[in-house]
């Protein structure tokens, strides 16, 4: 997928409404999220055997998603040229959400890029994840914000 097409997919103003929505989630929570779309994976990446779960494990650490007081940073990660979706979350809250919890919000996701709703997808996860943050690690108090809410596209 080249780059164009990734910003086709998640415009400036999509971009934006997803990055609200993180913010006002993370009011009902102490986690943090973080959402990363990247277009396509490099030739070098593709020669190495990189899967999007190993990309996905790669952003998390390169953009400090576990860098948080509580350890329970998320990264919803998008592959776009795959149409894959990963999330991987830091050891607090990974101790607490089964495997399948994860996956039935990657698969949701999915099903709305393939129907190009991709703002939709994007914010359904990031409504569903902060569900799941808000069960383990409910508000208490004004939230630090410990990540960016900004979504990035790479």
């Amino acid at each position: 997928m080249h780059p164009a097409r990734a910003r086709r997919a998640f415009p400036a103003a999509a971009m934006e409404a997803i990055g609200r929505e993180i913010a006002a989630q993370e009011r009902s929570h102490r986690g943090e999220i973080v959402f990363i779309a990247e277009a396509e994976l490099n030739s070098a990446q593709l020669w190495r055997g990189l899967t999007p779960r190993s990309r996905a494990k790669e952003v998390f650490a390169l953009h400090g998603v576990w860098n948080t007081e509580e350890n329970n940073g998320v990264l919803i990660y998008v592959l776009l040229a795959d149409r894959a979706v990963e999330i991987v979350a830091d050891r607090a809250i990974d101790a607490r959400v089964t495997a399948e919890e994860w996956t039935r919000i990657c698969r949701a996701m999915q099903d709305e890029f393939a129907a190009g709703r991709y703002a939709d997808g994007a914010i359904g996860g990031v409504r569903s994840a902060s569900q799941l943050l808000a069960k383990h690690f409910p508000a208490s108090g004004p939230h630090r914000n410990d990540l960016p809410d900004r979504p990035v596209l790479i």
